[in-house]
């Protein structure tokens, strides 16, 4: 049993309000704003029926991230295994009585609300990854025998989220892990193995996939293949950021979007329809800002100390920057449609908690980055 002992441990509410980074909350703000004109737009100028709901759960969730900022950080080391198992057990539960919707069982309906916890999962378990090697040797994680818990731990829950399906938050964990254990020292050569092994395993893995997701490849390869069926929402995202041009057909004036050409335009395809609107200049101002916040994220990182908090830092952040890079990459034909939302952007409550709780745990680790934190033995 560990416990973390560090020289702050009395720090006040104000002190950590204090070492806030005021510039990431403000660019976090920033976004969460475009994404409420972009769905105020999308409903033709309403405030209903996104618009309105979004910028609601986001005030909701910004007080949730200033709160999880405020946080014993000890709260997070102590508590990360027992959130990574409470959260796999609601993905068991997901595979045995969970709502269905779109033709995917991803949620728990709760009767006021539905939590999706896959979403939940992509939190516990880059802390329970930052947990296990935080007190593991390099001389263990270089064996194999001392990764192979954090690699079953990470292919559960894969596994499960593969089955509901949703291929594309399974990838995510899936690169995010990669990550993690690339950071902590894990050998080249081991991911070169794994990568081969997956290469000859394609074959394999195609017979595994849904007919549906098989599309999905196909139409990525071959648009023009199934123009009115798997390769329409493509097709109509293209067409919509030719139309855009340099600077937009402006607020409020796109027309493959008013006009219902492009499908999903307040969720998955809501880059190109902001694209559309505000040309090449809007899109890649919008890539900039979230850019600035991953760039700011990977700086908290490298300021860190603390090996446990560094690790959670790195896994949140990467998780963003895959939310983002999937989804603008897959809106551009540049990768297969996979349902990634562009997070503070596109509509809908479960990633927004999910991001801005991510949000509140990296400043957390930020508020005690210059804290002298140790792992002592408890007697």
């Amino acid at each position: 049993m560990y416990d973390l002992d560090y020289n702050s441990r009395n720090m006040g509410l104000k002190d950590k309000l204090c070492k806030l980074s005021f510039w990431y909350i403000l660019l976090i703000v920033i976004l969460a704003g475009v994404g409420t004109l972009t769905l105020y737009s999308a409903a033709n100028g309403n405030w209903n029926p996104w618009a309105m709901r979004h910028i609601t759960r986001f005030g909701v969730a910004m007080l949730l991230m200033i709160g999880l900022a405020m946080v014993d950080i000890r709260y997070y080391y102590n508590g990360a295994y027992i959130f990574y198992f409470a959260t796999l057990f609601l993905l068991v539960v997901v595979e045995i009585t969970g709502h269905i919707g779109m033709g995917a069982q991803r949620w728990i309906n709760l009767g006021l609300f539905k939590i999706q916890p896959s979403e939940l999962m992509k939190v516990g378990m880059v802390l329970f990854l930052a947990r296990y090697f935080s007190t593991t040797t390099l001389q263990s994680i270089r064996s194999v025998r001392g990764i192979i818990i954090p690699v079953i731990m990470t292919v559960i829950p894969v596994a499960l989220i593969c089955l509901q399906p949703d291929l594309g938050t399974a990838l995510m964990l899936l690169f995010t892990a990669t990550i993690i254990l690339f950071v902590v020292g894990v050998q080249w050569w081991k991911f070169a193995l794994v990568g081969v092994i997956g290469a000859a395993l394609l074959p394999v893995a195609w017979n595994f996939l849904h007919e549906y997701q098989q599309n999905r490849v196909l139409t990525f390869l071959d648009p023009e293949r199934d123009p009115l069926g798997a390769g329409y929402h493509i097709i109509q995202s293209k067409i919509a950021f030719g139309s855009g041009g340099i600077f937009g057909k402006g607020f409020l004036n796109g027309t493959q979007t008013h006009l219902n050409f492009l499908p999903e335009k307040h969720t998955d395809f809501i880059f190109t329809m902001f694209s559309e609107e505000f040309g090449m200049v809007g899109g890649l101002s919008l890539i900039f800002l979230n850019m600035l916040v991953i760039a700011m994220g990977y700086i908290f990182a490298s300021r860190i100390s603390n090996y446990f908090a560094k690790l959670v830092v790195i896994g949140l952040n990467t998780n963003y920057f895959l939310y983002v890079f999937i989804n603008i990459a897959m809106v551009m034909g540049v990768l297969p449609v996979v349902g990634i939302p562009l997070p503070l952007i596109s509509y809908g409550g479960t990633v927004m908690f999910s991001i801005m709780s991510s949000f509140g745990i990296i400043l957390c680790m930020k508020v005690n980055q210059d804290n002298d934190i140790n792992f002592s033995e408890e007697d």
